[in-house]
């Protein structure tokens, strides 16, 4: 920080309460901008939410040059915090403690080809090679290693804790934990217990538990848990559950359960009918929970390595939610059947700090890695040049963009702001899948550039028609295509009489196959009504044919109607985040 800072604390002060201001005025909040003071409440007075803060912990470290504790943005409610934080700076002389991540390895495990559950695959790898990393976990003063032997001992305590406390099998047990170790352990030890794991996103916010609890609760309720493990304020949270859970035995630590030191018998524990039970995104107003299945997960897996061609040498990176299906089985279970090392970090380290995941890929020599579009479209906007010099990206080989609608904005800036860093526009893959088809469900061919349909915007949104449009058309909509079907998946787009529609016609996307659930946990009614009488499972996303490639529209219900003209949300939205003074992923349709 410069020395005027350092010397004036009064200056910090103005200067901050402008930058605040200023931010304020940018995201349509100028009655919030005459509210500032230091002791003013960001999300009480000021209404700022937890994506304001991230763009301003840029910009203040931008403006001071500093560089602030990752937990700023969630634990400092008022703006003295913040200038607290920012006149702090630098006074601690302490060193941080590092940690290398290795370079991956290329004798690779064997293909367990013959297992028939994650447990078989688990097991396998820590008998070959039990000191073998299969994570690096980054930290916020560093990180470590867990190795294969090491996930399957912790995770042996979990389990055998477990049965000690009375878990049956097929009994489901919430994990409501923080990207680290302990989630894994949890993970596969409530897997080895026979119980189905039922990931929950964590609280970031310790000093509301009982708001978070009671927004989680129709979740847990639907998911019909028994147990609960979470973190060291399990107490307050488990007493929360028990008065709206009668029916679940305990909340837990995963400290408490490896403290129990209990021994199972000699008999095999019977793993549970599902291997996992994923909820979907946007399931808290009404929860529908995907059962998935060990073959499901196997062959999802198995199907996904094929697609990207793994090969001797992978290496994963992932900040992605644990929790999600793009997350956990996308990154951390592919990573375990593939015997890929896989590095780790928080959502919201990435939140706060983009630039760690393109670290991250650098440092570790990171080949395969997935998000969202809109952390694409955050790198290409906030990453402070500075922050990433001397990376080399051009160890990526396959940057998986899926979850939410690919946009050509995002990916022209996203390639042209990283070329420079070795980024190659053919690593670019846009896919699509759905926690009901396990996660993957289509994916386009490597090594070529992505594919987009520039088609007449007139004639999509009044006939659903994806006509090609002129080279001159400026107006044009433009459409990426998500490939083909993975292996042992079957897609086909229907209208609404249920036919196939022709060759670039919009139509509703149905899917069948290795990799679909079976249907929605304890909820027969919406099971059957995801799916064709003939046994096909509607994805409620609009799609169409081109070429003999699927091109995605977006949800079936989203759809805007306007003088006769139907368009997604997602367009609204991107059309208006380009506007003047707009905050890009501030605008909500």
């Amino acid at each position: 920080m410069g020395t005027t800072a350092q010397n004036n604390p009064a200056l910090v002060e103005e200067q901050f309460l402008a930058l605040l201001r200023e931010l304020l005025v940018e995201i349509g909040k100028p009655q919030a901008a005459s509210a500032v003071s230091l002791k003013a409440s960001f999300e009480r007075d000021l209404g700022l939410a937890s994506l304001d803060l991230v763009e301003l912990l840029v910009r203040c470290e931008a403006r001071f040059e500093v560089e602030l504790p990752d937990e700023i943005a969630e634990e400092a409610e008022t703006p003295a915090g913040w200038v607290k934080a920012i006149l702090n700076e630098g006074q601690d002389s302490e060193p941080r403690a590092g940690y290398r991540i290795p370079p991956p390895r290329h004798d690779s495990l064997p293909e367990p080809l013959s297992a028939t559950t994650l447990i078989d695959v688990l097991t396998r790898h820590a008998e070959a090679d039990p000191g073998r990393v299969y994570i690096h976990l980054l930290e916020k003063d560093g990180g470590r290693g867990i190795t294969y032997g090491e996930l399957l001992e912790e995770a042996h305590s979990v389990a055998t804790g477990l049965q000690a406390m009375g878990l049956r099998r097929n009994d489901t047990v919430a994990i409501m934990l923080p990207t680290g170790a302990d989630f894994f352990y949890a993970l596969f030890g409530v897997m080895l217990a026979g119980g189905i794991p039922v990931p929950v996103y964590p609280p970031t916010r310790p000093d509301r538990l009982a708001d978070y609890v009671h927004q989680q609760i129709r979740i847990l309720r639907n998911a019909g848990i028994r147990m609960l493990i979470s973190f060291t304020r399990v107490e307050t949270i488990a007493r929360l559950i028990r008065l709206n859970l009668p029916e679940a035995l305990a909340g837990v630590t995963v400290a408490d359960l490896k403290g129990i030191k209990a021994r199972l018998g000699d008999a095999r524990v019977v793993l549970a009918d599902g291997a996992l039970l994923q909820y979907t995104s946007g399931s808290t107003a009404d929860p529908k929970g995907v059962l998935l299945s060990h073959a499901n997960i196997l062959a999802d897996l198995r199907a996904i390595g094929s697609a990207v061609a793994v090969r001797p040498g992978d290496a994963v990176v992932s900040w992605l939610p644990v929790y999600s299906d793009l997350g956990l089985v996308g990154t951390v279970l592919f990573s375990l059947y593939w015997s890929l090392p896989v590095t780790i970090f928080s959502p919201l380290e990435f939140l706060q700090r983009p630039e760690k995941w393109l670290r991250a890929i650098h440092d570790s020599r990171g080949t395969l890695s997935a998000a969202p579009n809109f952390a694409f479209e955050l790198c290409a906007r906030r990453i402070p040049a500075w922050t990433i010099e001397g990376i080399d990206l051009s160890c990526w080989r396959v940057a998986v963009n899926a979850g939410e609608p690919v946009m050509a904005d995002t990916v022209a800036r996203f390639t042209d702001r990283f070329r420079n860093y070795g980024f190659r526009a053919e690593s670019m893959l846009p896919c699509y899948g759905l926690a009901e088809s396990t996660v993957a469900l289509t994916m386009p061919a490597l090594d070529r550039l992505p594919v987009c349909d520039r088609i007449d915007r007139q004639t999509f949104e009044t006939e659903r028609r994806a006509t090609p449009a002129s080279p001159q058309d400026a107006d044009a909509l433009c459409f990426y295509s998500v490939g083909r079907p993975i292996e042992g998946q079957q897609v086909r787009i229907l209208d609404s009489q249920g036919r196939e529609t022709a060759e670039r016609v919009l139509g509703r996307l149905v899917f069948r196959g290795a990799t679909t659930t079976e249907g929605y946990f304890r909820n027969p009614q919406a099971t059957a009504a995801s799916r064709t009488p003939d046994g096909w499972v509607d994805s409620g996303d609009l799609a169409y044919w081109a070429d003999g490639e699927i091109y995605m529209v977006g949800r079936s219900r989203d759809p805007i109607t306007k003088e006769g003209r139907s368009m997604s949300p997602w367009q609204v939205e991107a059309a208006v985040g380009q506007l003047p003074g707009i905050v890009a992923g501030s605008v909500l349709a």
